[in-house]
């Protein structure tokens, strides 16, 4: 027996109103070793890649290299109230395409969100200060730097202060320890968006920022009010704001000039704050609890609900609580102490999004801007292009009890808007909710399917060139002028990645049709699933993009990324693989599995040294990008060549090198994008993934365990078993299912549903028979030998 286990606490809850019981005897004989949340570090995904070989040729002059850019900061699961450190200062940087507050790599810290991006950035300053946006900041070591799940603290060494952060749902805890000093300072402003504050009394701030109005930066009226309490009174205070620069004037600074008022209570403008000066002994701690809302009224309601005193402490262990009921829902056995830390972090990151917006019996606004009161736990817009293609799988698996919530929120919002939320080109709402109503999931599928339908059917929805797509069965382009760097920046209308895209939608609404007897629509969408192949060129092997005459578009190199002209965010390399409803079709395309297999091979061995420069084309093998969305499912299509011990290597190498493989080990190859890349990672490690999150299907991988055990929200549990495994022993040499013998390199939900046992014996070569049969591929919607 291994010396190290994850233990999971007694009594976590599983499902609704479902308790899992765990044997203690058990858990000891495992050694009371670290828990999950233990392993969780909030810091993974703030760091970028650092070797060359894996970073391709990013970033542009005169920008820094992506990151995960995911935030170390407190908060809860799904939570919208996130308080977090800040070291970047977006308002005195170069725009990038992401706004990013933390990037790892960065040494001073300039202050700290209280929660809500809309909210006033608080700073600690001892001795003088000056008024942003010249930020006063604060060198800090990275070894005092801490990240727990729902905490956050450092030491800022110019100032001899320690700063620690928390979180309810609703509101922000800070704690601040300060040195003996007659000039401890707490400063708090708007920022940019600017607006009001106000010093109600001697331990009191609120304000309200300016709300955004259309084509203009500003606040979410959900969030443009906020209240700060303080612990203790303040020995002095005052308001200050900037003065921005009038066009043309000479001798300012580029920043303008500043306004600081001793002793006034009310201020408006750009940076509008307060400074708050403090006496304090060495040691001597001020707390600050702070929330925002859409009037003082509601802000002020949830401190008074969620945080009524003042113990930090307390705080502090709910919100732990609240994770671990997250964490322990897979317990893991074997692999490195930083495998096991990556996968927790991971983990931890997957419940980044959606946001709850409400719990049930509270007040909310609506998309028609109307105040409700909240039937059920109310949740934001899925980031369908994002998570939606893995992450809306894993919360199914882990929490149903919350996806059936955000199922409910989300058909609610499509009968505010009219429409369901897109992401980007596609119309992925349809893949989760086929994907949850094949997972056996409860809920109002016909209502559903008629606003999924109207999405696929109205030209005046969301499907952006919908009229063109039915007519021709193909969304057509034009060649931006320029060079292959206009090209790339250039608009476009997405006409390669659109098709594939809708394609994909159309399968699942196809399926959906006809589990409901619709079966017109269904001979409708079935036909329109396989409009991909209308963009396949033939004669190159690539899908390419044509122009409205229907000619294929030249110039084409297949290396050359692009932002809005035939694909997004990627290559044509990256793209032509995007038909996971169909592998098998795209199998046929390419001239059967030993060509689809050297394409692949292919695919992951020319050399990235694509003239331009893609930004956010970070985290490469090859032609793929791990860094980025479009062909994340691809190391798993060797299972539909007949060669998926080519998959287990890939895997294996990617979990190895795009996660935190730089000197930090906090890396992510690219921008998470609330939950997507971590959620790989977890799918990954555990040994299998969803490559078309539609289906019920999962496809074999390679895991990085020994044992994980799934605690599924209906009180059973899934265990995937890798006997002999090691970082060597990564080839699955045979396998049984739920005690039977199996030769599949995938397995279906209904299989595990009730509970069950994958067993995969592992070994240092590949054994070309497992699971390399014709008919032992996954499902797809061509079979082989034809539709």
């Amino acid at each position: 027996m291994d010396s190290w286990s994850v233990a999971v606490l007694v009594g976590v809850c599983l499902g609704i109103g479902g308790v899992v019981p765990h044997d203690l005897e058990a858990q000891r004989a495992l050694g009371a070793g670290k828990r999950p949340i233990d392993y969780a570090n909030p810091l993974v995904g703030t760091a970028p890649l650092d070797n060359p070989a894996f970073i391709g040729n990013a970033p542009p002059p005169g920008q820094k290299l992506y990151a995960g850019f995911t935030s170390p900061g407190a908060v809860l699961p799904h939570g919208r109230t996130n308080v977090a450190p800040i070291n970047r200062d977006e308002d005195l940087s170069y725009s990038s395409s992401v706004e990013s507050p933390y990037y790892y790599p960065n040494r001073a810290m300039i202050g700290f969100s209280s929660g809500s991006p809309d909210g006033p950035v608080i700073m600690p300053v001892v001795g003088d200060w000056t008024v942003p946006p010249e930020r006063n900041r604060s060198v800090y070591d990275k070894k005092t730097e801490k990240a727990k799940p729902g905490y956050y603290s450092v030491v800022l060494d110019d100032f001899h202060t320690r700063v620690e952060l928390t979180a309810t749902e609703g509101t922000g805890l800070f704690r601040v320890t300060f040195p003996k000093s007659e000039k401890a300072h707490l400063l708090l402003d708007l920022g940019r968006v600017g607006g009001g504050v106000h010093v109600v009394d001697d331990h009191t701030v609120r304000g309200e920022a300016q709300v955004r109005t259309r084509g203009q930066r500003g606040a979410d009226p959900e969030d443009s009010f906020f209240v700060a309490e303080f612990s203790r009174p303040f020995a002095a205070f005052g308001v200050l704001r900037q003065i921005p620069v009038e066009s043309g004037e000479m001798g300012q600074p580029i920043i303008g000039g500043n306004e600081v008022k001793p002793a006034r209570r009310n201020i408006q403008g750009n940076y509008a704050g307060a400074y708050l000066r403090f006496v304090t002994g060495e040691g001597e701690q001020v707390l600050v609890k702070i929330s925002t809302g859409r009037s003082y009224q509601a802000a002020e309601k949830k401190l008074r609900a969620e945080e009524p005193g003042w113990d930090f402490d307390g705080v502090k262990a709910a919100a732990e609580a609240a994770w671990e009921s997250k964490l322990n829902r897979i317990e893991i056995n074997g692999g490195t102490e930083k495998e096991r830390m990556l996968f927790y972090s991971c983990l931890f990151l997957s419940f980044s999004s959606p946001h709850l917006v409400a719990r049930k019996g509270e007040e909310f606004q609506d998309r028609d801007g109307e105040l409700r009161i909240a039937e059920h736990d109310r949740y934001d817009s899925v980031p369908f292009w994002d998570t939606g293609r893995n992450q809306v799988v894993l919360l199914t698996l882990l929490e149903p009890e919350v996806k059936l919530d955000i199922l409910r929120s989300q058909l609610e919002m499509a009968g505010e808007s009219g429409y369901f939320d897109t992401s980007f080109h596609g119309d992925h709402a349809a893949l989760m909710y086929l994907g949850d109503m094949q997972r056996g999931i409860n809920f109002d599928w016909e209502s559903a399917y008629a606003y999924l339908r109207k999405n696929a059917m109205d030209e005046k929805g969301p499907r952006r060139y919908l009229g063109e797509y039915l007519k021709q069965g193909w969304i057509s382009d034009y060649v931006p002028e320029g060079d292959a760097t206009s090209r790339m920046y250039s608009d476009g209308k997405t006409g390669v990645v659109s098709t594939l895209e809708y394609s994909w939608d159309d399968a699942a609404l196809a399926l959906m049709a006809k589990k409901l007897g619709k079966e017109e629509d269904y001979q409708i969408f079935h036909r329109r699933a396989y409009n991909y192949k209308n963009l396949f060129d033939g004669s190159i092997d690539f899908m390419r993009g044509r122009s409205a005459d229907g000619k294929w578009i030249e110039p084409f190199d297949p290396r050359e990324p692009h932002y809005n002209f035939m694909t997004k965010e990627a290559s044509m390399w990256s793209t032509m693989w995007l038909v996971p409803q169909d592998v098998e079709g795209l199998v046929q395309l390419l001239g059967g599995r030993d060509k689809f297999a050297a394409k692949l091979d292919e695919f992951f061995s020319t050399p990235y040294d694509n003239e331009v420069i893609c930004e956010d084309c970070t985290g490469v093998i090859g032609q793929y990008v791990h860094g980025n969305q479009p062909d994340q499912q691809v190391a798993y299509y060797y299972d539909w060549a007949g060669q998926p011990w080519k998959t287990q290597e890939m895997t294996r190498r990617i979990l190895k090198t795009m996660y935190g493989s730089d000197a930090s080990g906090y890396s992510f190859a690219g921008m998470d994008d609330q939950g997507s890349i971590s959620s790989w990672y977890v799918l990954s490690a555990m040994g299998f993934y969803t490559v078309d999150p539609s289906s019920p299907n999962y496809i074999l991988g390679s895991p990085l365990f020994r044992r994980v055990a799934i605690h599924m929200g209906n009180g059973k549990t899934f265990e995937v078993v890798a006997e002999n495994n090691s970082e060597t022993n990564l080839y699955i040499q045979s396998a049984t299912l739920n005690g039977k013998p199996w030769n599949k390199p995938w397995f279906s939900h209904p299989e595990i549903a009730n509970g069950g046992r994958l067993v995969l014996q592992m070994g240092p070569r590949p054994n070309r028979e497992w699971g390399s049969a014709p008919d032992a591929a996954p499902p797809s919607m061509t079979q082989a030998g034809g539709k």
